[in-house]
């Protein structure tokens, strides 16, 4: 059976409401256009009441298959790259589903947080696989950790706001890892250097996008009263 599922207008408020009051229709045109292509692709799952933690959960499955892909060494990186995309385009069909089903819940945000994080570990041990230095991406791994630790933590104290969009955001890590993979899998010979270059620019990135967020919240939170525990 299908369920009348709201039209693009209607969830992008939706999607507004539990976004600090960011709204998609009137900010870039990127986020708008992305936001547009989730509601279609979501509409149909959401018609025929599709759980979100299903969703959530397939996300982390499929991207957890691009690890064998990229183990396997020659062109297989390739096939982790769409296998990766995928996984992506499904961490955004969670929380569009739920919104559009009303069932946003505090629970399907602890799960899809937890489902990111899985993903992100996914991504740099899919790096490892193609030839990444280990300890380059324990770095990258601790500064994506602190990226996300940092923004949760200003949840904690009062910041409900989208405030700044870094460049360490997780779609942009999700570009950089597919890149290095597409690399490994165009030229298998330099496998290691392109793993070693994502690595990098993941760490790069995250730290840039620290800094971001660190002003940004200085600016926000100074002088505003410590959260009760």
């Amino acid at each position: 059976m299908r369920t009348p599922v709201p039209d693009r207008d209607t969830y992008l408020a939706r999607w507004s409401a539990l976004h600090g009051g960011y709204d998609p229709r009137g900010g870039l045109w990127l986020v708008r256009a992305w936001l547009t292509l989730v509601h279609r692709v979501a509409s149909p799952l959401a018609a025929r009441r599709v759980p979100p933690s299903a969703v959530t959960a397939a996300g982390v499955a499929v991207t957890a298959l691009a690890l064998p892909a990229a183990a396997a060494g020659g062109r297989w990186p390739l096939l982790a790259v769409v296998v990766m995309l995928l996984g992506g385009v499904a961490d955004s069909l969670d929380g569009a589903v739920a919104v559009l089903t009303g069932r946003a819940s505090a629970w399907g945000y602890v799960l899809d947080s937890v489902a990111d994080r899985c993903g992100d570990a996914l991504y740099l041990v899919a790096l490892w696989y193609v030839g990444a230095p280990g300890g380059l991406l324990v770095a990258a791994g601790c500064a994506l950790g602190l990226l996300e630790y940092t923004r949760a933590r200003a949840g904690s104290a009062g910041f409900r706001e989208i405030g700044v969009v870094t460049i360490g955001e997780r779609p942009t890590r999700l570009i950089v890892a597919a890149f290095g993979l597409a690399g490994a899998g165009i030229v298998p010979g330099l496998a290691g250097f392109a793993g070693t270059v994502a690595a990098g620019a993941t760490l790069a990135v995250c730290v840039v996008g620290l800094g971001q967020l660190m002003l940004t919240l200085r600016a926000l939170l100074l002088g505003a009263p410590p959260p009760r525990d």
